[in-house]
């Protein structure tokens, strides 16, 4: 799976105007399937990404986690990241999984997240979102975890 990571003082994302989720300090995780992840890799990204180490402590260095913070995690599908760009100036998505694999992970993802973290929010799979944030730091962390 592929996963952006921005620590955000607050984040939300709207669909069709109205906000379908919303989270305050904490992360927003975009985030991608690819044809061969599982369940078990989108269980093994959420564990790493509740215990990275980015948000400071009292002598201002990035030694906490979300979870020691207690902050909230916005989880938000974005097939984009699968993009190559390699060819021509039209993005390839075939990286990507195919739509229903990803929205069965991207629903895993979140029903794991829920049960090892208290305040978890989602964008909508497949739809038009509009996401703010405003960026903490800026701390933008890409990731990609592999079986």
């Amino acid at each position: 799976m592929i996963a952006v990571l921005q620590r955000v003082r607050e984040a939300r994302v709207e669909v069709g105007g109205a906000v379908v989720g919303q989270i305050g300090q904490g992360f927003l995780m975009l985030v991608c399937a690819e044809p061969t992840d599982s369940e078990a890799i989108a269980e093994k990204l959420v564990a790493k990404v509740l215990k990275l180490r980015v948000f400071s402590d009292e002598a201002g260095k990035m030694n906490r986690s979300l979870q020691d913070v207690g902050g909230g995690l916005l989880i938000v599908s974005q097939f984009t990241l699968a993009a190559d760009t390699n060819g021509g100036n039209r993005p390839s998505f075939t990286g990507a999984a195919p739509s229903e694999l990803g929205r069965k992970l991207y629903e895993h993802t979140l029903a794991f997240a829920r049960q090892q973290h208290p305040v978890v929010a989602n964008g909508e799979f497949g739809a038009d979102m509009q996401v703010h944030l405003i960026n903490d730091g800026p701390v933008t962390i890409p990731m990609r975890m592999n079986g």
